[in-house]
């Protein structure tokens, strides 16, 4: 596996040990970690790493011209980790500790024993431990984004990763609430009024796609798929924001799950939306999201998910096909397995 460093005689210990984890590795280590995450980032930090895998950064780095493969995988949008190594985890509520999440994944670093047996797991957990005790926070709020740490910097490099801000980027308001009070918020569906119990077709659910933003949210009625519910959505010059937004605040280019554009991950709310049909099944495989048979995973195609009740999202800042050319790679054992998001 390679990375954007010139040679490996000019990686730290650190990086060299980072570059010897696999994605079969990550995905045990994240398995592992789960345990510890707290409730309001468990699905967040498996959202994040479904929207940062491991074996397309590979399959980017070890191409002969990286750009003629990314036209050729239909990418779109920004899908590098080191132009985003502050703003990709905005969705993780671990994010509120960045700033010094960030510092002691570099001393990590600089100070990581070459000859050092530990797991990945429990070197994550070490950070975010002495993070947490130096915060005065629960640690459960910080293995996530510590996870999230170690990963970036795998695939940013250290020099990359040392050279951004280490900026929190949520304004005073949000920053504040707490993780009890954002899953409360998670878990409530639209009051119906007096006689909502008699509703049927008529039923209207929130959908919040940015919980750092009081006004992302828009409403759509029962059984409606998000994307069509999204194209109502008219309180700002989408397309000006992203080129892949013609039409509302999610990403889309047909209405048949034939493009890959409107992906999402469901930080709350997963049960409420349909099950996960045949074509929508096989389509995100094909495009690489997700390789999973569960019925209502944390990865959805929008324009396939159907609303029964108030659901919170997160929007990749990108979108691809490249599912049928990683298992290409991994037929003719050119590369690692790609990771399952249940």
């Amino acid at each position: 596996m390679t990375t954007e460093l010139a040679t490996n005689s000019m990686q730290t210990a650190f990086e060299q040990f980072l570059e010897r984890q696999s994605e079969e590795a990550w995905a045990a280590t994240l398995t592992t970690l789960l345990r510890s995450i707290h409730e309001v980032d468990k699905n967040a930090t498996q959202i994040w790493f479904a929207f940062y895998p491991l074996s397309l950064f590979t399959a980017l780095q070890q191409a002969e011209d990286k750009d003629e493969l990314a036209k050729q995988l239909l990418m779109q949008g920004h899908y590098e980790l080191k132009d985003q190594i502050d703003s990709s985890h905005t969705f993780l509520y671990g994010h509120r500790y960045w700033p010094q999440v960030k510092k002691a994944v570099e001393a990590f670093a600089e100070t990581f024993a070459a000859d050092s047996a530990a797991q990945l797991s429990d070197q994550i957990l070490e950070v975010a431990g002495q993070t947490a005790a130096s915060l005065k926070v629960d640690v459960s709020l910080l293995v996530g984004i510590t996870a999230v740490g170690f990963m970036t910097m795998q695939q940013a490099g250290l020099a990359n990763f040392k050279s951004a801000p280490g900026a929190m980027l949520l304004d005073k308001k949000h920053a504040k609430r707490s993780a009890d009070q954002i899953l409360g918020e998670r878990a409530k569906d639209d009051s119906q009024g007096l006689l909502g119990f008699l509703k049927t077709v008529d039923k209207k659910w929130t959908v919040t796609y940015d919980e750092n933003d009081a006004a992302a949210n828009y409403k759509m009625n029962h059984d409606q798929d998000m994307a069509w519910g999204a194209s109502d959505d008219r309180t700002r010059n989408w397309r000006e924001i992203d080129p892949r937004r013609p039409e509302g605040p999610i990403p889309v280019e047909c209405r048949s799950a034939s493009c890959g554009t409107c992906w999402v991950g469901v930080l709350g709310g997963a049960e409420k939306l349909s099950d996960v049909a045949v074509r929508e099944g096989k389509k995100i495989k094909e495009f690489g999201y997700i390789d999973t048979t569960e019925p209502k995973p944390l990865i959805r195609l929008a324009c396939q998910a159907k609303t029964f009740g108030a659901v919170s999202i997160v929007i990749p800042p990108w979108n691809g096909v490249f599912g049928k050319y990683l298992k290409s790679r991994n037929d003719t054992g050119e590369t690692d397995t790609f990771g399952d998001v249940g």
